[in-house]
Protein backbone atom coordinates (compact mmCIF):
# COMPACT_ATOMS: atom_id res chain seq x y z
CA UNK A 1 0.00 0.00 0.00
CA UNK A 2 1.57 3.35 -1.02
CA UNK A 3 2.11 5.82 1.80
CA UNK A 4 1.92 9.59 1.65
CA UNK A 5 4.64 11.93 2.84
CA UNK A 6 4.85 15.72 2.70
CA UNK A 7 6.61 18.55 4.51
CA UNK A 8 4.29 21.37 3.48
CA UNK A 9 4.44 24.03 6.17
CA UNK A 10 7.78 25.82 5.95
CA UNK A 11 10.05 26.96 3.14
CA UNK A 12 9.77 30.04 0.98
CA UNK A 13 9.92 27.78 -2.08
CA UNK A 14 8.79 24.13 -2.17
CA UNK A 15 12.23 23.26 -3.53
CA UNK A 16 13.70 24.25 -0.15
CA UNK A 17 12.34 21.01 1.30
CA UNK A 18 13.98 18.65 -1.20
CA UNK A 19 17.52 18.37 0.23
CA UNK A 20 16.16 17.52 3.68
CA UNK A 21 13.61 15.12 2.23
CA UNK A 22 16.24 13.25 0.23
CA UNK A 23 18.25 12.61 3.39
CA UNK A 24 15.18 11.78 5.44
CA UNK A 25 13.93 9.27 2.87
CA UNK A 26 17.23 7.38 3.15
CA UNK A 27 16.86 7.17 6.93
CA UNK A 28 13.22 6.09 6.68
CA UNK A 29 14.39 3.20 4.53
CA UNK A 30 17.30 2.43 6.83
CA UNK A 31 15.08 2.17 9.89
CA UNK A 32 12.40 0.20 8.08
CA UNK A 33 9.66 2.82 8.20
CA UNK A 34 9.25 2.55 4.43
CA UNK A 35 10.12 0.01 1.77
CA UNK A 36 11.76 0.63 -1.56
CA UNK A 37 8.62 1.31 -3.58
CA UNK A 38 5.88 2.10 -1.09
CA UNK A 39 6.05 5.89 -0.89
CA UNK A 40 4.22 8.39 -3.05
CA UNK A 41 5.64 11.86 -2.84
CA UNK A 42 2.89 14.45 -3.08
CA UNK A 43 2.41 14.85 -6.80
CA UNK A 44 1.77 11.15 -7.36
CA UNK A 45 5.24 10.02 -8.43
CA UNK A 46 5.80 6.39 -7.47
CA UNK A 47 8.91 5.59 -5.48
CA UNK A 48 10.94 8.13 -3.54
CA UNK A 49 9.95 11.38 -5.20
CA UNK A 50 12.50 14.12 -5.78
CA UNK A 51 9.70 16.54 -6.63
CA UNK A 52 7.73 16.94 -3.43
CA UNK A 53 5.17 19.73 -3.59
CA UNK A 54 2.74 21.11 -1.06
CA UNK A 55 -0.71 19.44 -1.20
CA UNK A 56 -3.53 21.74 -2.25
CA UNK A 57 -6.06 20.41 0.29
CA UNK A 58 -4.08 20.11 3.48
CA UNK A 59 -6.92 19.00 5.72
CA UNK A 60 -7.90 16.17 3.40
CA UNK A 61 -4.24 15.19 3.09
CA UNK A 62 -3.72 15.13 6.86
CA UNK A 63 -6.80 12.95 7.29
CA UNK A 64 -5.73 10.42 4.66
CA UNK A 65 -5.42 6.94 6.25
CA UNK A 66 -2.30 6.35 4.13
CA UNK A 67 -0.47 9.36 5.60
CA UNK A 68 2.95 8.32 6.88
CA UNK A 69 4.42 11.73 7.62
CA UNK A 70 3.38 15.35 7.34
CA UNK A 71 3.56 18.61 9.26
CA UNK A 72 0.44 20.42 10.39
CA UNK A 73 -0.36 23.41 12.60
CA UNK A 74 -1.13 23.09 16.29
CA UNK A 75 -4.61 24.56 15.96
CA UNK A 76 -6.00 22.02 13.47
CA UNK A 77 -4.18 19.29 15.39
CA UNK A 78 -6.14 20.09 18.56
CA UNK A 79 -9.43 21.19 17.01
CA UNK A 80 -9.84 19.03 13.90
CA UNK A 81 -7.33 16.17 13.84
CA UNK A 82 -6.71 14.99 17.38
CA UNK A 83 -8.80 11.82 17.03
CA UNK A 84 -7.61 11.16 13.48
CA UNK A 85 -3.80 11.32 13.61
CA UNK A 86 -0.87 10.46 15.84
CA UNK A 87 1.72 12.98 16.99
CA UNK A 88 5.25 12.08 15.88
CA UNK A 89 7.10 15.02 17.38
CA UNK A 90 8.24 18.55 16.63
CA UNK A 91 11.24 20.36 15.20
CA UNK A 92 12.98 23.19 16.99
CA UNK A 93 13.90 26.10 14.74
CA UNK A 94 16.61 28.72 14.46
CA UNK A 95 14.81 31.92 15.38
CA UNK A 96 15.53 34.31 18.25
CA UNK A 97 11.81 34.18 19.02
CA UNK A 98 11.75 30.39 19.50
CA UNK A 99 12.35 28.79 22.88
CA UNK A 100 13.35 25.19 22.27
CA UNK A 101 10.36 23.41 20.74
CA UNK A 102 8.16 26.46 21.37
CA UNK A 103 7.52 29.28 18.92
CA UNK A 104 5.46 32.45 18.83
CA UNK A 105 4.09 34.97 16.36
CA UNK A 106 5.41 38.44 15.67
CA UNK A 107 2.83 41.20 15.42
CA UNK A 108 4.01 43.40 12.57
CA UNK A 109 2.95 46.77 11.16
CA UNK A 110 4.46 49.28 8.77
CA UNK A 111 7.59 50.94 10.10
CA UNK A 112 6.17 54.40 9.38
CA UNK A 113 3.26 53.87 11.76
CA UNK A 114 3.34 56.10 14.82
CA UNK A 115 1.96 53.37 17.05
CA UNK A 116 4.54 51.43 19.06
CA UNK A 117 2.36 48.88 20.85
CA UNK A 118 -0.67 46.74 20.16
CA UNK A 119 -3.09 49.06 21.99
CA UNK A 120 -2.25 51.79 19.46
CA UNK A 121 -3.86 49.76 16.67
CA UNK A 122 -7.43 49.66 17.92
CA UNK A 123 -9.99 50.02 15.12
CA UNK A 124 -7.39 49.20 12.47
CA UNK A 125 -7.54 46.50 9.75
CA UNK A 126 -5.94 43.16 10.53
CA UNK A 127 -4.87 40.56 7.97
CA UNK A 128 -4.71 36.87 8.90
CA UNK A 129 -3.72 33.80 6.95
CA UNK A 130 -6.66 31.55 7.92
CA UNK A 131 -9.07 31.03 10.79
CA UNK A 132 -7.59 27.58 11.51
CA UNK A 133 -4.10 28.99 12.08
CA UNK A 134 -2.53 29.04 15.52
CA UNK A 135 0.13 31.59 14.62
CA UNK A 136 -1.90 33.94 12.44
CA UNK A 137 -5.29 33.80 14.15
CA UNK A 138 -5.73 31.94 17.45
CA UNK A 139 -2.61 33.35 19.14
CA UNK A 140 -3.43 36.89 18.03
CA UNK A 141 -7.04 36.56 19.14
CA UNK A 142 -5.82 35.60 22.63
CA UNK A 143 -3.39 38.53 22.63
CA UNK A 144 -6.05 41.15 21.83
CA UNK A 145 -8.60 39.73 24.29
CA UNK A 146 -7.61 41.97 27.24
CA UNK A 147 -7.89 45.00 24.93
CA UNK A 148 -11.21 44.10 23.31
CA UNK A 149 -14.40 46.05 23.95
CA UNK A 150 -17.67 44.17 23.42
CA UNK A 151 -15.68 41.39 21.80
CA UNK A 152 -13.94 43.61 19.24
CA UNK A 153 -10.58 45.28 18.92
CA UNK A 154 -9.90 45.67 15.19
CA UNK A 155 -12.32 47.45 12.86
CA UNK A 156 -12.42 44.46 10.53
CA UNK A 157 -10.29 41.54 9.40
CA UNK A 158 -9.19 40.25 6.00
CA UNK A 159 -8.24 36.68 5.12
CA UNK A 160 -5.00 36.66 3.13
CA UNK A 161 -4.51 32.93 2.56
CA UNK A 162 -0.94 32.90 3.87
CA UNK A 163 1.57 34.68 6.10
CA UNK A 164 3.50 36.09 3.19
CA UNK A 165 0.30 37.42 1.65
CA UNK A 166 -0.55 39.09 4.97
CA UNK A 167 2.82 40.86 4.89
CA UNK A 168 2.21 41.97 1.32
CA UNK A 169 -1.22 43.35 2.27
CA UNK A 170 0.36 45.44 5.01
CA UNK A 171 3.01 46.81 2.68
CA UNK A 172 0.36 47.63 0.07
CA UNK A 173 -1.76 49.34 2.76
CA UNK A 174 -4.65 46.96 2.28
CA UNK A 175 -4.24 46.02 5.95
CA UNK A 176 -2.44 47.56 8.90
CA UNK A 177 -1.35 44.70 11.13
CA UNK A 178 -0.87 40.92 11.22
CA UNK A 179 0.59 38.14 13.37
CA UNK A 180 3.32 36.26 11.51
CA UNK A 181 4.80 32.94 12.58
CA UNK A 182 8.36 33.77 13.68
CA UNK A 183 9.88 30.92 11.65
CA UNK A 184 8.06 31.99 8.49
CA UNK A 185 9.24 35.55 9.11
CA UNK A 186 12.86 34.42 9.56
CA UNK A 187 12.76 32.29 6.41
CA UNK A 188 11.37 35.14 4.33
CA UNK A 189 13.76 37.68 5.83
CA UNK A 190 16.73 35.49 4.88
CA UNK A 191 15.48 34.58 1.41
CA UNK A 192 14.25 38.03 0.42
CA UNK A 193 15.08 40.86 2.85
CA UNK A 194 13.19 43.38 0.73
CA UNK A 195 9.97 41.38 1.35
CA UNK A 196 9.98 42.39 5.00
CA UNK A 197 11.55 45.82 4.55
CA UNK A 198 9.50 48.66 5.95
CA UNK A 199 7.98 46.56 8.75
CA UNK A 200 8.41 46.71 12.49
CA UNK A 201 7.52 44.30 15.28
CA UNK A 202 5.30 45.81 17.96
CA UNK A 203 4.35 42.71 19.98
CA UNK A 204 4.79 38.96 20.35
CA UNK A 205 2.13 36.37 21.07
CA UNK A 206 2.43 33.82 23.85
CA UNK A 207 4.48 30.76 22.94
CA UNK A 208 3.09 27.37 21.93
CA UNK A 209 4.71 24.12 20.80
CA UNK A 210 5.91 24.29 17.21
CA UNK A 211 4.26 22.81 14.16
CA UNK A 212 3.60 19.12 14.89
CA UNK A 213 4.75 16.25 12.71
CA UNK A 214 1.92 13.75 12.35
CA UNK A 215 1.09 10.32 10.98
CA UNK A 216 -2.13 8.37 10.40
CA UNK A 217 -3.84 6.37 13.12
CA UNK A 218 -3.20 3.33 10.94
CA UNK A 219 0.56 3.71 11.42
CA UNK A 220 1.68 0.95 13.79
CA UNK A 221 3.52 1.60 17.06
CA UNK A 222 6.61 -0.04 15.58
CA UNK A 223 6.46 2.13 12.48
CA UNK A 224 5.94 5.26 14.60
CA UNK A 225 9.12 4.41 16.49
CA UNK A 226 10.95 3.86 13.20
CA UNK A 227 9.80 7.24 11.88
CA UNK A 228 11.04 8.97 15.03
CA UNK A 229 14.37 7.15 14.78
CA UNK A 230 14.72 8.16 11.12
CA UNK A 231 13.96 11.84 11.82
CA UNK A 232 16.36 11.88 14.77
CA UNK A 233 19.10 10.30 12.68
CA UNK A 234 18.53 12.78 9.88
CA UNK A 235 18.61 15.81 12.14
CA UNK A 236 21.72 14.56 13.94
CA UNK A 237 23.60 13.68 10.76
CA UNK A 238 26.48 16.02 9.82
CA UNK A 239 25.44 15.48 6.19
CA UNK A 240 22.15 17.25 6.94
CA UNK A 241 23.68 20.51 8.17
CA UNK A 242 23.06 22.43 4.96
CA UNK A 243 19.61 20.91 4.35
CA UNK A 244 18.53 21.72 7.92
CA UNK A 245 19.83 25.26 7.69
CA UNK A 246 17.79 25.79 4.54
CA UNK A 247 14.64 25.16 6.61
CA UNK A 248 16.08 26.62 9.84
CA UNK A 249 15.67 23.23 11.54
CA UNK A 250 17.70 22.88 14.71
CA UNK A 251 16.62 19.65 16.42
CA UNK A 252 13.79 17.14 16.80
CA UNK A 253 11.88 16.28 19.98
CA UNK A 254 9.00 14.03 21.00
CA UNK A 255 6.32 15.88 22.96
CA UNK A 256 3.11 14.56 24.52
CA UNK A 257 -0.09 15.71 22.85
CA UNK A 258 -0.97 17.45 26.15
CA UNK A 259 1.78 20.01 25.44
CA UNK A 260 -0.56 21.47 22.80
CA UNK A 261 -3.35 22.08 25.34
CA UNK A 262 -2.08 25.66 25.57
CA UNK A 263 -3.65 26.22 22.15
CA UNK A 264 -7.09 25.22 23.43
CA UNK A 265 -6.59 27.44 26.44
CA UNK A 266 -5.88 30.43 24.19
CA UNK A 267 -9.19 29.89 22.42
CA UNK A 268 -11.03 29.37 25.70
CA UNK A 269 -9.54 32.59 27.09
CA UNK A 270 -10.81 34.56 24.11
CA UNK A 271 -14.22 32.89 23.96
CA UNK A 272 -14.85 33.37 27.70
CA UNK A 273 -14.29 37.13 27.19
CA UNK A 274 -16.61 37.21 24.20
CA UNK A 275 -13.82 37.54 21.64
CA UNK A 276 -14.90 35.04 18.99
CA UNK A 277 -13.24 36.50 15.92
CA UNK A 278 -10.51 38.95 15.01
Amino acid sequence: MPMLISLPMYGVDPQDVLPFWQLLSQQLRRYGAIGIDDVIGIGGVAGISDQLVWPTDLLQHWRDPDLLLSQTCGFPLMMLLQQQVQLIGVFSYQSPYCSGEYYRSLVVVRADEKGQQLADFRHRVVAYNSTDSQSGYNALRALITPLAINGRFFSHSLASGGHYHSISMIQQRQADIAAIDCVSFALLQRANPSAVAGLKIIAQTDAAPGLPLITSLSTSAQQLTQIRQAITATVNSPEAASAKDRLLIKSFSVLPISAYDVIKKMQEKAFSAGVITL
